[in-house]
């Protein structure tokens, strides 16, 4: 569910930080930076593990502060296929179950992966398992708050760098917002 991620990163330090320790300085800025952060084709960053290795600093002309490259480690939220989780039911949608582990919440169990059959029920907002016994079929609820188990299925990262808008975008009208896309999600099962 978690892994080290070696990351190299050019660190900025301000001139009021030069009493402070080095380390301390370069740790306080990458977690500024990174901490509850997606990083692209890696998984959400948690916090600083350590710093492996410091370069030299540098002040450039015009800037006070000095610039240090610097290698270390990262703890990353990034569970592998197949991984077994055990999360809480946040809501239900006829898109599928969302699902929670109370720091990420970007999990989504499509119908096709819930227990068959189930249907989803307009009037309670929540998908039902009709399990079958041989006394009869019983209805099994998915609760929003209930605890489940679920394998990671499949995962996507969806760039949401910044763009400027197109031709075609600017001579429209701007009144309607764009739809926030989730930068790391799961589909799981």
């Amino acid at each position: 569910m978690f892994v080290l991620v070696e990351m190299v990163d050019t660190v900025r330090i301000p001139p009021w930080q030069f009493e402070r320790k080095l380390n301390d300085s370069i740790a306080e800025e990458l977690n500024k930076k990174l901490a509850n952060k997606v990083v692209y084709n890696v998984g959400l960053c948690i916090c600083l593990f350590d710093i492996t290795k410091l370069e030299d600093a540098y002040v450039f002309p015009g800037d006070g502060a000095s610039h240090t490259k610097v290698h270390f480690r990262y703890v990353v939220f990034h569970p592998f296929l197949d991984e077994i989780l055990i999360g809480k039911i946040k809501g239900c949608s006829p898109e599928g179950v969302h699902v929670s582990l109370g720091f990420f919440d970007d999990i989504l169990i499509p119908p096709e992966s819930l227990q068959q059959p189930a249907k989803f029920d307009e009037a309670e907002q929540v998908w039902v398992w009709e399990y079958e016994t041989e006394e009869g079929a019983h209805d099994l609820y998915m609760d929003t708050g209930e605890e489940i188990r679920f394998r990671v299925v499949d995962e996507s990262f969806v760039d949401t760098s910044p763009t400027g808008p197109s031709s075609a975008e600017a001579a429209s009208s701007s009144e309607e917002l764009p739809k926030k896309e989730a930068p790391y999600t799961l589909v799981v099962s």
